[in-house]
């Protein structure tokens, strides 16, 4: 089975709007220079109960999972001790997370010019953000080498755990995408081929798309527009899929159209 990929977005001022999420345009972009693309992506503020009902969804599928947010030691900050509730294992002091996190406490003291004491409390505190369900695997931070984590549930399903923090999440995410998932990876042989059809109707065209994947190994999409700048009212009507297959996909996808009289537009490449 190919493993489909997910994200979920943790944290109360996404849905407040005190911040804008900047991660789901950037993973699809980091995705999209592999050849990959998301599959679906999910917000949750910081409620326990939803957090933990969204990972244990998680868990319990076949899919590959990144989730943003909530892995600090704050008190708003859950989604370490979710992880584990929707695993139903224990939480503990994970030796690798403790080792990078003494080693950024002893660069962060050596750069103030005092001497790193591991009794005192905030430092003792700070040990937490290493505290990971049991079995968790590390996902090594180069920003400032607090680490995120992965699990793998019973179902199948692997989720990678990474800071809210852009600065780090993101340069976490494309480590993990290069040296766990090279086999995923489709550049090159992933193709998207689209037209613009001006002044046709999706319902009329509809019979058309199910032909064209009933035909091919292929995914037809469809996306309508009223007000584009440039083309108006229009529908951006394509296929997508291993570069072979939407070759001769997107011949009859045309062929069809002007069986249907549609007037066309601009034609679009996407690998």
């Amino acid at each position: 089975m190919t493993s489909e990929l997910g994200l979920i977005i943790v944290g109360d001022e996404i849905l407040s709007g005190k911040r804008s999420d900047k991660h789901l345009p950037k993973v699809v972009e980091l995705l999209a220079r592999r050849g990959m693309s998301l599959t679906w992506a999910r917000v949750v503020g910081d409620d326990r109960k939803r957090i933990t009902d969204a990972l244990r969804d998680a868990f319990a599928d076949s899919d590959v999972v990144f989730c943003c947010g909530g892995i600090g030691a704050t008190p708003d900050d859950h989604t370490r001790q979710c992880a584990a509730a929707a695993l139903g294992v224990e939480l503990a002091l994970h030796p690798e997370a403790r080792d990078l996190i003494e080693a950024r406490m002893r660069d962060t003291a050596a750069e103030r010019g005092e001497t790193f004491d591991p009794t005192r409390a905030d430092n003792v505190h700070r040990y937490n953000m290493g505290v990971f369900p049991v079995g968790s695997r590390i996902i090594q931070n180069p920003y400032n080498k607090i680490p995120g984590f992965s699990c793998d549930g019973l179902g199948g399903g692997t989720v990678h755990f990474l800071p809210g923090f852009p600065v780090m999440a993101w340069p976490m995410i494309e480590w993990v995408l290069d040296h766990q998932y090279l086999h995923l990876q489709r550049q090159g042989i992933w193709l998207e081929q689209s037209v613009i059809v001006f002044g046709a109707m999706e319902a009329a065209l509809t019979p058309l798309m199910e032909q064209i994947e009933k035909a091919h190994s292929v995914k037809v999409f469809s996306l309508p527009s009223v007000d584009h700048p440039e083309f108006g009212r229009h529908i951006e009507l394509g296929v997508k899929g291993a570069a072979t297959a939407v070759a001769a996909a997107y011949q009859d996808l045309l062929a069809g159209l002007r069986e249907h009289g549609a007037s066309t537009g601009p034609e679009m490449v996407r690998r």
